[in-house]
């Protein structure tokens, strides 16, 4: 009886975590956030080239992808030595960091790596946490395991 009630948790706490890999956020609502805040530092711009978001700024580094991305891995992107830090782990972009992330750049990553000292080349904070979640969202869109990359390619196949 044991067993089964194991397997039956095990199921549970399974599905629950499915169910929360679809973002919380707003897609729409997140996309009128990028538009007002980030555009001034970032682009999404994918790999043929074409800028899906943004005005092909280059402050920050190209976030078309970046949810499901090894942190701080944009090629010939000069991160920050806190971002490299962080990226060395391993650690990927989802919901849960990038939130925490885009609220307090800094002290996110000094936390997360357990450094002392160092800075996020990123200065703006996003203050609201469900804009933040918002953001993720529709940049989530831009991802190649799903959104608007994924849904392209299945149009075309």
């Amino acid at each position: 009886m044991k067993i089964h009630a194991i397997a039956l948790v095990t199921v549970l706490c399974s599905g629950s975590a499915w169910a929360q890999e679809a973002p919380v956020g707003d897609a729409a609502a997140g996309e009128e956030h990028f538009g007002r805040q980030c555009v001034a530092c970032h682009v999404v711009q994918d790999a043929a080239g074409e800028v899906l978001a943004g005005r092909n700024a280059r402050v920050g580094p190209n976030l078309y992808g970046v949810i499901g991305r090894v942190a701080g891995s944009v090629e010939d992107y000069d991160y920050s030595e806190l971002m490299e830090t962080y990226g060395a782990t391993g650690a990927v972009w989802e919901e849960a960091n990038f939130v925490a992330y885009v609220q307090d750049p800094t002290g996110f990553l000094r936390e997360a790596t357990g450094e002392t000292s160092g800075r996020s080349k990123m200065a703006y904070q996003v203050r609201d946490e469900q804009e933040a979640h918002d953001l993720y969202a529709y940049l989530a869109t831009f991802s190649p395991e799903g959104g608007a990359a994924a849904e392209g390619e299945a149009a075309t196949e």
